[in-house]
């Protein structure tokens, strides 16, 4: 991690879970990390207990499904720091919304920020990084298992695994757009199984306890756990590219 010391990484969904983790190991690595979220209390509350870190964490409010908030941070980043040298996209929602009962506001959330919110970071972060002719940045995608199989008798995640479906060709074809300019800027797509965060509580927030009850069925993963992932594919030597990234717990199938 040593060539990333000093150098600029965005970190979407940084107020918990993966974003979060994955802020502070940057910053204990020495990157100038700007963490954002819509809420960013947390944020800061981060930043604070990291100031004797070897690098720093700023915090930007930043909704991912307004394009014009998207922008408007990257113009901040580039005024404030120069520009974006790797991009972590791992802001990210779900909701309780099968197929023939969830709400399209549900549905378009969903794709506001997973797939719409992820491509706009990613092409504003690619272009930062050409414009400084930085030709080794790295941009991760933030996916899930469910993007590469539908779970049985889960229709609460059938629209949100399509999401993730989409984030599995989109890593595709970036790749395929980033290789025809002759460029060395890496993609990696991770994709955790079930994981300890505040996600599944988020998703069936009327149901207390379901989340405890979902964990005690087996170890789940811990947000550390998906943040070693991360740190390995930006370790990687120049050469190599670690493309994707499968990670869930021994004992469960998702």
């Amino acid at each position: 991690m040593e060539k990333w010391v000093g150098r600029v990484a965005l970190v979407t969904g940084a107020s918990a879970g993966f974003g979060e983790s994955i802020a502070k190991r940057l910053v204990e690595h020495g990157m100038k990390v700007v963490g954002c979220a819509r809420n960013i209390e947390k944020i800061q509350s981060l930043s604070e207990s990291l100031k004797d870190s070897k690098g720093s964490l700023t915090a930007i409010r930043c909704d991912i499904s307004k394009e014009e908030e998207i922008l408007a941070m990257f113009e901040k980043i580039k005024k404030d720091l120069g520009g974006v040298d790797v991009c972590i996209n791992n802001a990210g929602l779900s909701y309780n919304a099968p197929l023939l009962s969830g709400t399209t506001e549900q549905w378009r959330h969903m794709l506001d920020i997973n797939v719409l919110g992820l491509c706009i970071c990613t092409r504003e972060a690619v272009t930062s990084m050409r414009e400084r002719g930085v030709d080794d940045g790295h941009i991760v995608l933030m996916s899930s298992m469910a993007g590469h199989g539908v779970t049985p008798n889960a229709p609460h995640a059938h629209f949100y695994a399509a999401t993730k479906f989409a984030v599995k060709a989109l890593t595709e074809g970036l790749r395929n757009e980033v290789c025809a300019l002759k460029s060395h800027i890496r993609v990696t797509a991770i994709s955790p199984g079930m994981a300890k965060t505040e996600f599944l509580s988020r998703i069936f927030s009327d149901q207390p306890g379901f989340a405890d009850k979902a964990y005690s069925v087996y170890q789940p993963l811990t947000a550390d756990d998906v943040t070693d992932s991360v740190i390995y594919a930006l370790a990687a030597p120049s050469h190599v590219q670690v493309h994707d990234i499968l990670i869930r717990p021994t004992e469960c199938p998702v």
